[in-house]
């Protein structure tokens, strides 16, 4: 394996793939011993928005900050929405780099196959923004689903929609990945 993937849905589309080595809720991401690359998914109920109203696992909202330790010391990518206050702790998208070579980006996930709009923040170390592989056109074909179902003539997106991780998207954070790896050769 060459990756790793972790705080990823149990029916993930990481798990598909050979090159990475995949944590899930039953597969403790503590556990996770380092050495690769890795991309965090951490739990963002207790970050987002409307966290006052969220019912977190004991321990999930640290999930995020031992995400950042581990993308700090291995290289990777941490994804969350783009309205999450973990990112009041991390570098501004187009901002400075942080003192760890960490930097933000914010993607549209629909952009990448994704059902609807999913305005999505990127905090990347282990590789410089020059070397970022291109993001796709900006998908311009109306969707009839938003993920909150607050646009007007669309539906509220299902749990699984607003969670999974569209191929193209997994395939962009592979790339990274990659590159990230050939770095540290």
């Amino acid at each position: 394996m060459k990756y790793a993937a972790l705080y990823i849905r149990e029916d993930s589309a990481y798990k598909k793939r050979a090159n990475f080595d995949c944590y899930d809720i039953n597969r403790d991401a503590a556990t996770f011993t380092g050495g690769i690359p890795v991309v965090c998914h951490p739990p963002c109920r207790s970050w987002g928005m409307l966290s006052h109203m969220a019912n977190p696992r004991e321990g999930e909202k640290e999930l995020a900050l031992k995400a950042i330790d581990l993308v700090r010391k291995e290289g990777g990518i941490i994804e969350h929405p783009s309205g999450s206050r973990l990112f009041r702790l991390l570098p501004l998208v187009d901002g400075f780099l942080d003192d760890f070579g960490g930097f933000s980006i914010e993607l549209d996930q629909f952009d990448f196959g994704h059902v609807a709009h999913k305005s999505t923040k990127l905090y990347i170390c282990g590789v410089t923004k020059e070397k970022l592989p291109k993001l796709p056109p900006k998908r311009s074909e109306p969707t009839n689903r938003s993920i909150c179902g607050n646009v007007a003539g669309t539906k509220r997106c299902t749990q699984y929609q607003r969670e999974y991780t569209p191929e193209a998207l997994i395939d962009f954070f592979e790339q990274i990945l990659t590159t990230i790896n050939t770095n540290k050769i």
